[in-house]
């Protein structure tokens, strides 16, 4: 049996940040189903911190808007809106807010935390609070890291003299019916058990029902969806949330007059055949059966 869920902006509760200026409000996680998914919402108010600890699973991360530091045994890190990166299991880390506002930030950890078990995250002796700095995704020694805009997303700004970071398959766009997706965080960044990603709909752009066998979450950045999943169609504006579990049938329509877009992710990896299985391809392999028959 599949599963799916959907979680409105408008809906999610106002939790309040802890003691240390920090939350975060897990909108997909054990308790719905998911094996491989732990999906959330985190804000660090500027004097806010995270002290440092390491964790069982991957992290991974896109900053939504404000600004955060980030504390690694190697170094102190700037992230600002539109920064990405991962954290593997058992590295230490810890968050220090900045700026005026803060920052807010949507992470993805995988596989799921178990909150039935007491060790996947565990405090570790505090790193030096260093003077933070901002990443260059064009150092190899920050290849963790990577920073998005919704620019790169145009096909016409793909030419060698308008790309911002080396040409590799790290800048490239991949461009069919409509759809526009950016890799982020996959295999090639280090991560190990999900990718995550920025996916763009034209404003006629439509994919047909199809399912995987793997989990995917949808972070409605920009523009109007009309989701189907399962069977049931759902209304996603920008802050709402989806999650299909693995074999949930689902299709997109941009519904708006502009541009859909949404931060995407997949856990555990897709395997290398077969990732994507489509309804109308076995509807039409059964029709023409039929007429054989």
């Amino acid at each position: 049996m599949s599963a799916h869920l959907v979680r409105h902006a408008a809906d999610l509760p106002e939790a309040p940040h802890d003691g240390r200026g920090h939350r975060r409000r897990a909108l997909v996680g054990e308790d719905d189903g998911s094996v491989h998914t732990g999906f959330g919402l985190c804000d660090l108010r500027p004097d806010g911190r995270v002290p440092a600890h390491v964790h069982s699973y991957e992290e991974t991360f896109f900053v939504l808007d404000g600004a955060v530091i980030l504390d690694l045994p190697e170094g102190s890190y700037l992230l600002e809106e539109g920064d990405y990166g991962l954290l593997p299991t058992g590295v230490p880390h810890a968050w220090r807010g900045a700026g005026n506002t803060g920052g807010r930030w949507a992470d993805m950890l995988a596989p799921v935390p178990r909150a039935r078990y007491g060790h996947d995250t565990q405090a570790v002796p505090g790193m030096p609070a260093r003077d933070p700095v901002r990443i260059d995704v064009r150092d190899p020694r920050t290849r963790a890291f990577g920073h998005f805009e919704p620019a790169q997303m145009d096909p016409g700004k793909q030419s060698q003299d308008l790309l911002a970071v080396t040409a590799s398959m790290r800048t490239a766009l991949l461009v069919y019916s409509g759809i526009t997706v950016k890799m982020m965080i996959d295999g090639d960044l280090g991560a190990v058990a999900s990718t995550m990603f920025m996916v763009q709909y034209a404003p006629d752009g439509i994919i047909g029902t199809h399912d995987h066998p793997f989990e995917e979450t949808y972070l409605i950045l920009e523009g109007v969806a009309e989701a189907t999943l399962d069977g049931e169609r759902y209304r996603l504006e920008p802050g709402d949330v989806a999650w299909a579990g693995a074999g949930c049938v689902h299709g997109f329509v941009n519904t708006g007059r502009g541009p859909l877009r949404w931060l995407e992710t997949q856990a555990p990896q897709p395997p290398s055949r077969h990732s994507y299985r489509f309804t109308r391809d076995w509807d039409y392999l059964r029709s023409a059966l039929e007429e054989q028959s």
